[in-house]
């Protein structure tokens, strides 16, 4: 299982500690048992056993201070006190913040931060990306989901702790962050080379396609969120909309109130949306207030779907009759709470005080939720990049060689193979693709031609006609549409 110090967090400035993966409650749960804290570090409500081990802490942090060999800053034995508290919980998405980065955090949930744009975890001692946000840098440069971080600008993560990684990683907007990376199915590392800057704001865009189905990708649930999809809903509806897409790939999740506010436009009155159970056994049904659409729906999912995004994946799914088109979200089925007044420095404690269940009472906690229609998309949208170093040619054999085949193949130039062995048919392949290029047709993977390849590749997975999820989503709103029973 899980050996992990995960504080879940977005890329702000370069990796900003605390994320919306993390499902985050605004206020608190009547029945979580969070009553105001007593002043004093003995309280009156702290038991016997409570006060010998907090005693136990003021002795261990008094004898460092008069012993050990140099100067010591008390805040950051206490801050590394409480950061040990959170890892001892043995839980990713239970944090501490200090006062910087939960000021980072509270903007995050408002929806304005800067960073690469990327949603990750700290899993077996790895830093782990969840998701990458759509239009971030992070995105434009090729990182994927479950891609482990292993160094920036040279120093590696080795034996650190999320925090300490993320550090290395910050830097002003427009600088550089040369990121190392291991990916699944690949023995070489890979690098990226990411410039941070500002991460949009924008987190609903909505289009209309062909045969008046609408669209609306939402990147995350930010405290705006709620007010733009409804915006952006009513538009499509004022346009004569028969059919909805929601895209939430890639969407780490956020506020549970704003995604409660956006299920209830689907989920028919009276129907459940969620259930939240306390560590208690108790459970709080969010039952909808709404009234249903008429049109059919689908919801867009990959693996980083997380938290927010599969709870409304899940509701609409069992309570408003949606198809789920594309691959099993990531499986975060908890509930946090943030604690910051009651630290009294700017400083903040998120914990997971619940778990949620979808509408039916399923608990999707590292299982995740699986598509009614599965789709995956091309190879190549997850190839991995070339070392650009190098240079390769016929009878050659290796990782990078296997990328370029990918790509070429997925271009339209046929390579013969996909294993890596550089033959004569991959070699006539990317003689074509050079002559098509307008570079020298040497038949060489060399630092121009794997450039050239790489960006031919991001056009085109860019171009939505080879998005297969979404074009699949498409076509089944189309068909319920031209339905007789479609009408709900």
């Amino acid at each position: 299982m899980y050996k992990k110090r995960t504080i879940a967090l977005l890329v702000v400035v370069a990796m900003v500690a605390s994320c919306l993966l993390t499902l985050t409650l605004t206020g608190q749960w009547s029945f979580a048992g969070s009553g105001p804290l007593r002043s004093g570090i003995f309280a009156d409500n702290v038991g016997t056993g409570s006060k010998e081990g907090i005693k136990k802490i003021e002795t261990a942090m008094q004898l460092v201070k008069n012993n050990y060999v140099e100067g010591v800053d008390q805040q950051k034995l206490v801050d590394g006190a409480i950061d040990g508290m959170m890892n001892a919980l043995g839980d990713p998405f239970s944090s501490y913040m200090g006062p910087e980065t939960a000021q980072q955090f509270s903007e995050q949930i408002e929806g304005s931060f800067t960073g690469i744009g990327a949603e990750v975890s700290m899993e077996n001692g790895n830093v782990v990306v969840v998701s990458p946000i759509k239009g971030s840098p992070a995105e434009r440069a090729g990182i994927k989901p479950k891609d482990i971080l292993l160094s920036v600008n040279g120093e590696s993560f080795e034996g650190l702790s999320l925090n300490e990684a993320v550090a290395k990683i910050r830097g002003p907007k427009g600088t550089k962050a040369k990121i190392k990376v291991k990916r699944a199915g690949s023995t070489n590392t890979l690098e990226y080379t990411i410039v941070r800057d500002d991460i949009a704001l924008e987190t609903v865009y909505a289009r209309m396609e062909e045969g008046k189905v609408g669209v609306i990708e939402i990147t995350e649930f930010s405290m705006n969120t709620a007010e733009r999809f409804k915006q952006e809903l009513a538009n499509l509806e004022k346009q004569g909309m028969k059919g909805l897409v929601i895209d939430v790939r890639n969407n780490p999740g956020g506020v549970l109130q704003i995604v409660i506010e956006m299920a209830e436009h689907f989920v028919p009155k009276g129907k459940s949306i969620v259930q939240v159970e306390d560590k208690n056994k108790q459970r709080e049904k969010t039952v909808s207030k709404g009234v249903g659409k008429t049109y059919p729906i689908a919801v867009i999912t990959n693996k980083g779907s997380a938290s927010a995004s599969e709870i409304l994946a899940g509701a609409l799914q069992e309570s408003a009759d949606a198809k789920l088109i594309g691959e099993a979200t990531y499986g975060k089925g908890t509930v946090q709470t943030s604690f910051s007044r009651e630290m009294g420095d700017g400083s903040l404690l998120k914990v997971t005080i619940a778990k949620w269940l979808t509408p039916n009472g399923e608990w999707i906690h590292k299982k995740g939720i699986e598509p009614d229609v599965a789709v995956s998309q091309p190879g190549y949208f997850s190839v991995a990049p070339i070392n650009k170093e190098k240079t390769y040619k016929y009878d050659m054999l290796g990782e990078d060689i296997k990328s370029a085949q990918t790509m070429l193949q997925g271009l339209g130039y046929d390579p013969g193979r996909t294993d890596g062995y550089f033959s004569k048919a991959t070699e006539t392949a990317l003689k074509k693709f050079q002559t098509d290029k307008k570079l020298q047709a040497t038949g060489v993977l060399d630092e121009k031609t794997a450039e050239a390849l790489e960006a031919a590749l991001i056009e085109q997975i860019r171009d939505p006609k080879h998005d297969n999820q979404m074009n699949r989503a498409i076509e089944v709103i189309r068909k319920e549409i031209t339905s007789p029973v479609s009408n709900k």
